[in-house]
C-alpha cells in the first residue's frame, strides 16, 4: 500500500524499489538454503532485479497518458519515451554482459550455456524490438512480456540441469 501510495508516481526510486524486491527474492531463497552468500544467488539477484528495472522503464514508456493521470515522474514523462525506452535497452545489454560472468569465473561449467543462451537472445531480441516499438502500447507489452518468457524459461532449464546433476 506504501508503494501506491507514496512511490509510484516517484518514477525511478520507484521503479529501483520494486526492482530490488524483486532480487531480493533470490537472496532469500539462497539464504533459506543455506547459501546466502554464494556467487550465483546474487549475481541471479542482479539480473533479476535489472531485468525488472528494465521492465519497469519501458512499462512507463507505454504508459505516459495513464502516469500523466497520477502526476508520476516517470524518465518517460520527464525526458520522452524514446529516452525511458533507450535506458531500457541499455540496461538489458549490461544484464547480457552480466550473464557471462558465471563462465569467465569458472563459478558455471559449460552446459549452462544453453540456459543463458535463451535468456540473453530473448532480451537482446525483444529489447531491439522494443525500442524500435517507439512506445507503442500493444507492440511493446508483447516485448516485454517476451523478455519475461525467455528469462523464465532460461531459469527452469538452467534449473532442470541442476537438477539433473544432482
Amino acid at each position: 500500500m506504501g508503494y501506491n501510495r507514496n512511490y509510484k508516481k516517484s518514477g525511478l526510486p520507484g521503479n529501483l524499489m520494486v526492482s530490488f524486491s524483486v532480487g531480493m527474492t533470490f537472496i532469500y531463497g539462497g539464504a533459506s538454503v543455506g547459501l546466502p552468500f554464494n556467487n550465483i544467488v546474487w549475481l541471479f539477484a542482479a539480473i533479476a532485479a535489472l531485468i525488472d528495472l528494465g521492465e519497469e522503464i519501458a512499462a512507463d514508456a507505454m504508459d505516459v497518458q495513464g502516469d500523466l493521470l497520477i502526476n508520476s515522474r516517470s524518465l518517460a514523462i520527464r525526458y520522452g519515451s524514446k529516452f525511458a525506452l533507450k535506458i531500457s535497452s541499455y540496461i538489458f545489454l549490461f544484464v547480457i554482459l552480466l550473464t557471462s560472468v558465471p563462465f569467465i569465473r569458472g563459478w558455471l561449467p559449460a552446459i549452462y550455456l544453453l540456459p543463458i543462451a535463451i535468456m540473453d537472445v530473448s532480451i537482446a531480441c525483444s529489447s531491439l524490438r522494443l525500442l524500435k516499438s517507439g512506445g507503442n502500447k500493444t507492440a511493446g507489452r508483447k516485448y516485454i512480456r517476451w523478455i519475461y518468457l525467455g528469462s523464465t524459461l532460461g531459469l527452469l532449464i538452467f534449473l532442470l540441469i541442476r537438477l539433473l546433476e544432482a
